[in-house]
């Protein structure tokens, strides 16, 4: 054995022999080499979060919000926030001309369904669903943004009932039946008069493949190309926005979004990216950072996070903040008293910061928040009010003139 190799050897032995004689005089010699290491290191992972989350967590104070008090007019933190949050959207596909095509139409009484075909970006020709009212137009629109549900095989089909030979006609009544009251949202908007649009997500229903499991895999990959998930999906609802606004159907200063759930989440998004949009139904989606950064919450198990994950973005504005650059446009927040997903004191926390935005700009009642005693869904009386208060709010008159 060599000269160093002696010393590492004695300096070893030395440190156990001092280790195994505190312990002895302790009078703890049957404790464990990790039990003792837990009293001077702390714990790496708890519950999937790292231990310090709680610091973590605390040390997010937002400074980009409205109501930080950094900022002195309005309209210019519009544009900063703004432009921060399309910086967190990573790089966005490249665009190409829609070129839509129309491959189904349905009679369906009061209005007419149709199936089309067009390139939401240049990397992805879509299939996409439309309910048109019959009559004079142009239409006010509604962009119907579908939930998550950890359910692929649908997308569009979630929020607009294909034709009855469609092979997921079924799945589509079951998902509405089961979260929606039994109704399509896009034949009912259209029988009030509302052209209604909607698309898939990717990987869900045309364009699945990857389901549940295959989530993280895709946002990993998609992060290795330079983008994101959750980034791809905005810059995907954008471009579906500009169609809407292509229309001959439609009347680009009435356009609208509408979700439940992931859905909801992207329409105060889609609210905050762009002014094309007018106004935002938002169910079942809002909280803070600190409300769901907590173990056993959705938002702390990676897989579906990552639809709604930007990167840095935390940094310097909530989830409130976020929707809050929609102001002073009238947007209508609902949820859940019963959902499990969204901790109600975090719910109300996130509606009384976006409460202060809107009416620091005189624009109060413009903002509609609300709790319903239900779980995560949208029945047909949350609809009932929620048709109502947009219909106000773009000029429509309801059926019959009431």
């Amino acid at each position: 054995m060599d000269h160093l190799a002696k010393n590492r050897r004695h300096s070893t032995l030395a440190v156990l022999a001092v280790f195994v004689g505190v312990l002895m005089a302790k009078g703890v010699s049957d404790v464990s080499f990790a039990d003792e290491l837990k009293a001077y290191q702390n714990p790496g992972v708890i519950k999937t979060l790292p231990a310090f989350y709680k610091e973590a967590v605390g040390r997010m104070n937002f400074p980009m919000s409205w109501l930080s008090g950094r900022y002195a007019v309005f309209e210019a933190w519009r544009t900063i926030a703004r432009n921060r949050l399309l910086q967190a959207l990573l790089t966005a596909p490249p665009t190409a001309a829609f070129e839509p095509t129309v491959l189904l139409i349905e009679d369906r009484g009061t209005h007419e369904f149709q199936k089309l075909a067009l390139n939401l970006t240049r990397d992805s020709r879509v299939a996409a669903f439309m309910t048109v009212p019959k009559g004079r137009g142009p239409f006010p629109a509604v962009l119907l943004l579908h939930d998550h549900g950890a359910f692929f095989v649908i997308g569009k089909e979630k929020v607009i009932r294909p034709p009855a030979e469609d092979p997921h006609f079924q799945e589509s009544l079951e998902w509405q039946t089961k979260y929606y009251g039994g109704r399509s949202l896009g034949d009912e908007l259209a029988r009030r008069g509302y052209v209604c649009f909607a698309t898939d997500m990717l990987n869900w229903g045309d364009r699945a493949g990857g389901g549940y499991d295959g989530q993280q895999a895709l946002a990993c990959n998609l992060l290795q190309m330079g983008m994101t998930f959750s980034g791809l999906i905005a810059h995907e609802d954008l471009r579906a926005v500009e169609f809407l606004a292509t229309r001959p159907e439609v009347d680009a200063t009435r356009i609208a979004a509408m979700g439940l759930s992931v859905g909801c989440y992207r329409t105060w998004q889609i609210a905050a990216l762009t002014d094309a949009v007018k106004a935002g139904v938002a169910i079942c989606w809002m909280a803070s950072h600190r409300g769901l950064l907590v173990p056993d919450q959705n938002q702390t198990r990676g897989q579906s996070a990552f639809t709604m994950i930007h990167p840095g973005l935390s940094n310097d504005l909530d989830y409130p903040d976020v929707a809050s650059i929609a102001c002073p446009k009238p947007m209508l927040f609902y949820n859940g008293t019963e959902d499990g997903l969204f901790p109600v004191a975090s719910v109300e926390a996130s509606y009384a910061k976006m409460r202060k935005v809107w009416e620091s700009q005189g624009a109060g009642e413009r903002l509609e928040t609300r709790l319903w005693n239900v779980p995560h869904l949208f029945n047909q009386q949350m609809q009932d009010e929620a048709f109502a208060w947009l219909g106000r709010h773009l000029g429509v008159v309801p059926a019959g003139g009431r």
